[in-house]
């Protein structure tokens, strides 16, 4: 007998049974309906990218969430819930797409054509990729599931060992996918052979494989007839969500009669903390880093203040730190300090007093800070929303949720990939010119607060053969992080590079000591940090200890952990 209230396979073995399985590998996206918090998988990694690099610190209180302080301090632990929740909607997002496979390939399903099952396959291998691309950054070596492994009626068919490398599986399928997708699709949100070539070019690049994956982005590039919008900020703004530039979007909606969890539910927690700010009153997690805004401080011509080293340790940026209003109160009098050139970027991407803030006034410091002297003065920007678009926008009963959609691949990606590309591969003149196709973009697109003194230009021709290789490797490396900073890219981007150690035990150790401005004042940072060590073995997260508990087999479990756990 069929249990109440659940779909067999049976009724599931038709065109719309399939279309509806393959919609709930799609829900996944998100980050969210995995069983756990949503925060612990959500599409942003604001924790995992974010909060564990030198990008963005923790934020709220010292009390609130102190699993999220114990992976900002890289005191990590296999029961750290927030480790679980990621693997387990990595895998369950695996799971409802080799379920789809499964069905589509029975001989039961005999009202779709062979191009339609083909397309849905490849659908559904993209997002496989997706999910097992997830837990391949987070963990490394992590277990490869397909449709051929997966039996829903034997619990232990996916107690498979981790000690081979997957990068060929995950490889193979944005492949299929990439030469069985559509250029278009119909509906927004579906994957395209446009956004499968740059998930595989993106599988390569984090292999170091610079000859394969140039080829995938100069082709989305030249021909999948997308480009970069003139405005950068129009890529952080719900009313321009799919424009021209966006390669694949995680698609958000809100007032769609559901209770708000489809929009970005997972970053639920990431709001300013005040009534009259975006969100409405809620939470305060999720504060850029001191060290991040000092990245966007430009020199006298308007270029990074960067060294000849590729892992920054020749930078200048942070010795002395952008004027803020950290330990002053809101109803105290601040001055902005207009003397020191920005990149426009950084506006578009951080909250600070006496700058405009949206369309909703200039930010008015404190008051918009949970705990100011233990997160910072600094609150994120790239996923509120205007004021004039509340209604519109949010959900009706929590300001919280948004339907600004996550752009998971831009044109600014395939650029700045190519540039990597060109550069690894000794071209030193291409990359410049596409890192220069960028900062142009900065230079003059809009800008936030006509009050701030806002200089970005390009390098100028043949800086990056002058200079050599390793001021070449820097400056893509810092474009990257200027163009993508608070997207959650930032600590997988550094452990890629091989730089991870280097650059974040110099930010704990940077990050922890007073503040120095230009004017001599000096104000605390983040003391917390003091004595944090980041250790080769933090490249790569431990595998949860519940997982490694629960993949036992004849005694034995198949999940091996990560060397140093």
């Amino acid at each position: 007998m069929q249990p109440q209230g659940r779909a067999s396979i049976e009724q599931l073995s038709n065109k719309n049974g399939v279309s509806a399985l393959l919609i709930g590998a799609y829900s996944l996206l998100d980050g969210v309906g995995a069983g756990n918090t949503g925060r612990q998988s959500t599409i942003s990694n604001y924790v995992f990218g974010g909060i564990a690099s030198d990008d963005a610190v923790k934020g709220t209180d010292a009390g609130d969430q102190p699993e999220q302080s114990f992976i900002e301090q890289y005191n990590w632990l296999a029961d750290n819930s927030y480790f679980l929740g990621k693997f387990q909607h990595s895998y369950d997002g695996v799971a409802r797409c080799n379920e789809v496979i499964q069905i589509v390939n029975s001989a039961a399903v005999v009202d779709m054509t062979a191009a339609e099952k083909t397309q849905v396959i490849a659908e559904a291998r993209f997002l496989r990729g997706h999910y097992h691309f997830e837990a391949k950054k987070m963990w490394n070596m992590v277990p490869f599931i397909d449709e051929k492994t997966y039996d829903r009626n034997d619990p232990n068919s996916t107690k498979i060992p981790n000690t081979a490398d997957i990068w060929k599986d995950i490889e193979a399928d944005f492949d299929f996918a990439a030469k069985n997708l559509p250029a278009t699709q119909a509906q927004k949100g579906r994957a395209t052979q446009w956004a499968a070539k740059a998930y595989l070019a993106k599988a390569y690049v984090f292999q170091k494989k610079w000859a394969a994956a140039k080829p995938l982005l100069e082709d989305i590039l030249t021909n999948s007839g997308k480009k970069l919008v003139a405005n950068y900020h129009d890529n952080y703004r719900s009313a321009t969500n799919n424009n021209v530039e966006s390669i694949f979007e995680v698609e958000f909606s809100v007032n769609d009669g559901t209770t708000g969890n489809n929009g970005n539910a997972g970053d639920n927690l990431n709001w300013p903390y005040s009534s009259t700010a975006p969100g409405r009153g809620c939470c305060g997690f999720y504060q850029p880093s001191q060290n991040l805004v000092n990245a966007f401080k430009t020199d006298a011509s308007g270029l990074p203040l960067i060294g000849a080293a590729s892992d920054g340790s020749l930078d200048t940026y942070n010795k002395v730190d952008l004027p803020n209003d950290q330990g002053i109160a809101a109803n105290a009098a601040f001055t902005l300090d207009k003397t020191i050139p920005v990149d426009p970027r950084l506006d578009w991407t951080v909250g600070r007093r006496g700058v405009s803030f949206l369309d909703w006034g200039p930010m008015p410091g404190a008051s918009w800070i949970r705990d100011q002297a233990y997160a910072g003065p600094y609150t994120g920007k790239k996923w509120m929303y205007y004021l004039a678009e509340e209604n519109s926008s949010t959900h009706a009963t929590s300001k919280r949720s948004v339907n600004n959609n996550y752009r998971l691949f831009k044109v600014s990606h395939i650029i700045l990939w190519l540039a990597e590309c060109e550069m690894e591969l000794g071209n030193l003149t291409v990359a410049e010119n596409y890192v220069n196709l960028i900062r142009n973009r900065a230079k003059n697109g809009s800008v936030q607060d006509a009050t701030v003194t806002y200089k970005v230009e390009p390098y100028p021709a043949g800086t990056f053969l002058a200079k050599g290789t390793e001021f070449a490797r820097n400056a893509v490396h810092m474009e990257t992080r200027l163009e993508f900073a608070m997207e959650g890219h930032r600590f997988f981007d550094l452990v890629r590079w091989g730089v991870a150690e280097k650059v974040l035990n110099k930010y704990a150790q940077e990050e922890s000591v007073p503040g120095t401005e230009p004017s001599g004042r000096t104000f605390n940072k983040r003391t917390y940090m003091a004595g944090k060590v980041f250790a080769a073995k933090n490249n790569y997260y431990p595998l949860p200890q519940d997982e490694i508990l629960n993949s036992q087999k004849n005694g034995k479990p198949t999940l091996v952990q990560n060397p140093g756990y």
